[in-house]
C-alpha cells in the first residue's frame, strides 16, 4: 500500500511541477522555436517509473490549460510519453537518458506544428529548431537535474534504489 501511494504521489507532484513550469515559461514553451523547460523532467524516469505518468499527465494538462490544438494535445502528449518511456528503458546508461525525449519531440512536434498550427516552414528546419530546444531542456537542463537529484536519490526515491 505504501509504495502504491508513494507512486501516485510522486506522479502527481511531477505532473504539477510540469504544469507550473509550462505556465512560468509559456512564452518559450510553444512554436517552432521552443525551449519547453518542463521537458527537463523527462529524465526523472531514471529515478522512478512514477515519472512516466507524471510527465505525461503534466504535459496533457499543460496543453489543455494553455489552449493547445487537439492535435498538439494528443501528439504532443504522446511525444512526451514516448520520451519518458524511452528514458526509463535506457536508465542503466545515465548519459543516454535525455536522448529519447529529444528524438521523440524532434520527430513528432514539427508535424504537429504543421498540421495543428499551419506553420509552413520546412519540416526539417522545424525538426532542427525543436531539436535544439529539446537539447537545451532535456540534454542540458535535464542532465543538470539528474546529477543534482542523484545526490539525494536514496532519500527522495528510496523505494526504487
Amino acid at each position: 500500500m505504501r509504495s502504491k501511494t508513494q507512486f501516485i504521489t510522486q506522479a502527481a507532484l511531477i505532473a504539477a511541477i510540469y504544469v507550473v513550469l509550462v505556465y512560468i515559461f509559456k512564452p518559450i514553451s510553444f512554436s517552432y522555436i521552443q525551449v519547453r523547460i518542463a521537458e527537463a523532467l523527462t529524465v526523472l524516469p531514471y529515478f522512478t517509473p512514477a515519472a512516466i505518468p507524471g510527465v505525461t499527465i503534466g504535459c496533457l494538462l499543460a496543453n489543455l490549460l494553455t489552449g493547445a490544438d487537439i492535435l498538439d494535445i494528443i501528439f504532443g502528449t504522446g511525444a512526451t510519453l514516448i520520451g519518458a518511456v524511452g528514458s526509463y528503458m535506457v536508465r542503466k546508461r545515465k548519459f543516454l537518458v535525455p536522448l529519447p525525449p529529444i528524438l521523440a519531440n524532434s520527430i513528432i512536434i514539427p508535424w504537429v506544428l504543421r498540421y495543428a498550427y499551419a506553420l509552413t516552414l520546412p519540416i526539417p528546419f522545424m525538426m532542427l529548431t525543436v531539436g535544439v530546444g529539446e537539447i537545451i531542456s532535456c540534454g542540458v537542463l535535464g542532465m543538470i537535474l539528474l546529477f543534482v537529484l542523484n545526490k539525494y536519490k536514496d532519500t527522495i526515491f528510496k523505494y526504487y534504489f
